[in-house]
Parts: structure tokens; C-alpha cells; sequence
């Protein structure tokens, strides 16, 4: 390969990494203590819940409309304006806390979040693929995902971590760094992200509807009516069902184990162990993809899933067996966590890189937003109502219920790899 285009390769390798990276230590400094900020502001776990399932709404509702953005203006303006969205939200949330908006102001903050979080969702993803197929790059991109979900774990454990310290002063300031962070991240998308492969077009408002049924037709071509990627879209239901609820009620539910609901920084700790565990998956993929088991990547999405579903259900046991106050549960449970970070973290990179596969280059960013709102609408589902069967019998219940629906995952998978053996032989 030219020297010149390796150069390139190396230089939108680290722009892809570096993008991501700080996006997501700008995003997970309030990950760790969100859901006690929002108990903290007089909210209950179910209130929570929704909460957190109409920042799951917003997603589905703008979700395509962002792949407009992404699919014509660019995948670089599409980054920048959810940045900016994100920066206004994260500032919503502490004028609700503040000013005792209550409900409707945090509802209305998460909607802000979810627009943000869809001008975000595939278009890095879709910059970083076509930019590299662009300049001839021929070696597995799930290296590349793997490499980068890497590194964005160590920044989610940089994040949480220092979320939980700093919310253990104030449940408010992990809130505005966030917002800060945003703004350092804004400044160096707009100066390094730079389009490859991808020629923009011009985009009229007087043509978003038009767009937008384009973008949603697109969708169903290459993905509803894709058998190999149909099925991935179920799995992504299912994924959102259960771990939105999982992730967030995590925090309330360890301390209240460990009996210490006032140790803020235990839970950021936890968070921090569950995003190390993830990176620890993510370093797994390059043997995997090298071992027999790289060219049966299904298989391994079916394994891992059902472990997960295996460690959320045992959650849920956990807790029914052993109630609250119990430090030897407690350590069974930071296990079980942990757990289901590392084969989380082996499922994602190797899920991006399997349904990246199946997908056009031109279709690539709608495609990609068209299977995220399958596990937004699992979001919303799940927050809702595992949310209020935790607030209507216990978060034990509602972890149960949780996993047990996940290991519907596994068939699921198993049924994309028939199709795609069916559409090698063919």
C-alpha cells in the first residue's frame, strides 16, 4: 500500500479513536451517579425510569430525521449539532434539580438528550468506515472498533470514576464538568473531523419529509427486509429491554445491598469496574477473530448474549434471596456485573463489525440509526415497565424479568448466521 495512504489509515484511525474517546468521557462523567441525582431531586424509581425511557423516546422519534443530517449534510455536522444539544441538555438537568422544575423539566431536558445522542448514533461509525474504505484499507475493521471500544472504556472508567468522587462533594458537578468537556469536544470535531468518501449534498427543509421517507425506505430495504440483518434488529429490542434498566438501576440497587446508601463513590466505583470489564471484553475480540470462532461471529454473539442474560437473571435472584444490607451478596452482585460487562464488551465490537458487513457503504449511516431505534423502542419498553415493577415489588423482580426476556437474544442470532450461510451459498 502507498506509504501516503497508510499515513492516512494511521491518521483517521486515531481521529476515530480520539473522537470517540473524549465524547464518551464527556458523556460518562454523570453515568455513574444520574440515577441518584435524579432519586436525589425528589424523584422515585419509577419516575426515574421514565425519565430516563423519554430520553429513550426522543431517540426513536428523531433517530431517522438525524440520518438525514448524517446521510446528507455529513456525518461531521451531524456530530457537531448533537454535541451542542447534548451541552444544553446536561445544563437542563441541573436547572431542574436547582429550581425544582421536577418532572417536566427533566422530561423535557431528556428529550433534548435523546435529539443529541441520535445526531451522534452511526455517524462517527459511518465517517470512520467510509473513510477507510475510501483510501483502499483492507485489513478487519472489527480490529478497529475493538481498538476503539478500548479505549472509550478506559474513558467511561476515567469518567464514572471521577463522577463518583466529585458526586460524593455534590451530585450537581459531575453534571457541569460534563458540560464543560462537551464544549472541549465540540472544538476538536469542528477542527479535525474532516469528510472522506462521503460527498455531502445540499439539504433544503422544504425536502425533510421527502428525506426522511427516503431515509426510513432505505431502512426497511437494508435492514427490515435484509434476512441476515432483520434478526440483528430483534437483538437490538431486546438488548435495549433489558440494559438501560440494568445499567441505571444498578446504582441504587448495589448500595442499597451494601446497606451504605450515602457512599456516592461506591457506586461510581462500580461503574468504573463495569467499564473495565468491558475493555477487558473489547481485548478479547482480536484472539477471537483470529481463533476458529472469527468466522462464526453469530456464534459468538449468541453465546455471549445468553451469558449476559444468565448474569442479569442472576441479579434479580441474588436479590430476592438475599435483601438488602448483606456485604457478601454485595460482592456476588459486583461479580455478576462484571461479568456481564466483559461478555458485553466481546458482544459490541463484534456485533458492530458483523452488521457492517451486510450494509452498503451508502446506506451505512441510516442503517445503523434504523437498528438503534429497534433498541431505543427496547429502552423505552424496558424503563418503563421493568422500572415499574421494580417500584411496584422490587428491582429484584424487575432484574428477573429482565434477563430471563433476554435469552431470546441467542435464537435470534443464531437465525441471522442460517441466512447468511443460505446467502453464501447462493
Amino acid at each position: 500500500m502507498d506509504p501516503d495512504a497508510t499515513a492516512n489509515i494511521t491518521r483517521i484511525e486515531r481521529t476515530y479513536y480520539s473522537l470517540n474517546s473524549l465524547f464518551t468521557l464527556s458523556a460518562s462523567v454523570i453515568w455513574g451517579v444520574n440515577t441518584l441525582f435524579l432519586l436525589d431531586a425528589g424523584l422515585n424509581i419509577f419516575y426515574v425510569m421514565l425519565v430516563n425511557a423519554t430520553f429513550s423516546a426522543g431517540q426513536i422519534v428523531f433517530e431517522v430525521p438525524t440520518g438525514v443530517i448524517a446521510d446528507t449534510v455529513g456525518r461531521r455536522a451531524s456530530f457537531l449539532i448533537g454535541i451542542a444539544s447534548l451541552a444544553v441538555a446536561t445544563l437542563g438537568y441541573v436547572g431542574s434539580s436547582v429550581f425544582h422544575w421536577g418532572l417536566p423539566g427533566f422530561i423535557l431536558a431528556s428529550v433534548v438528550l435523546g435529539f443529541g445522542f441520535t445526531c451522534q448514533t452511526g455517524a462517527v461509525d459511518a465517517w470512520m468506515v467510509d473513510a477507510l474504505d475510501s483510501l483502499g484499507y483492507s485489513g478487519s475493521k472489527d480490529r478497529v472498533f475493538a481498538r476503539s471500544g478500548m479505549f472509550t472504556g478506559i474513558s467511561m472508567l476515567t469518567g464514572v470514576l471521577a463522577g463518583g468522587l466529585l458526586g460524593q462533594l455534590s451530585l450537581a458537578i459531575p453534571y457541569l464538568v460534563r458540560t464543560g468537556l462537551l464544549v472541549v469536544a465540540f472544538a476538536i470535531t469542528f477542527a479535525f473531523m474532516r469528510e472522506l468518501g462521503f460527498t455531502p449534498r445540499s439539504f433544503r427543509f422544504a425536502r425533510f419529509g421527502e428525506e426522511s421517507r427516503k431515509i426510513f425506505g432505505t431502512g426497511i430495504t437494508y435492514g427490515w427486509r435484509h434476512p441476515v440483518v432483520r434478526p440483528l434488529l430483534f437483538t437490538s429490542l431486546a438488548n435495549g429491554l433489558l440494559v438501560w434498566y440494568l445499567f441505571y438501576a444498578s446504582q441504587p440497587y448495589a448500595l442499597d445491598m451494601l446497606g451504605r446508601g450515602n457512599l456516592v463513590w461506591v457506586a461510581g466505583v462500580i461503574t468504573a469496574l463495569f467499564a473495565l470489564s468491558g475493555v477487558a471484553g473489547n481485548s478479547l475480540v482480536g484472539r477471537i477473530s483470529h481463533s476458529k470462532l472469527g468466522t462464526r461471529p453469530a456464534m459468538v454473539l449468541a453465546w455471549t448474549s445468553a451469558g449476559m442474560a444468565a448474569c442479569a437473571a442472576g441479579l434479580g435472584v441474588l436479590g430476592l434471596v438475599t435483601g438488602d444490607g448483606n456485604p457478601a451478596a454485595f460482592a456476588v452482585l459486583v461479580v455478576l456485573l462484571v461479568s456481564f460487562g466483559l461478555l458485553s464488551g466481546i458482544l459490541g465490537p463484534v456485533r458492530q463489525a458483523y452488521i457492517n458487513d451486510h450494509i452498503p457503504s451508502a446506506q451505512r449511516a441510516t442503517v445503523l440509526s434504523f437498528d438503534s431505534v429497534f433498541s431505543d423502542v427496547g429502552g423505552v419498553v424496558g424503563q418503563v415497565g421493568l422500572g415499574y415493577a421494580a417500584q411496584a415489588a422490587s428491582k429484584a423482580v424487575a432484574y428477573t424479568i429482565g434477563g430471563v426476556v433476554y435469552f431470546v437474544a441467542a435464537p435470534l442470532y443464531r437465525l441471522s448466521h442460517r441466512a447468511s450461510n443460505k446467502d453464501v451459498s447462493q
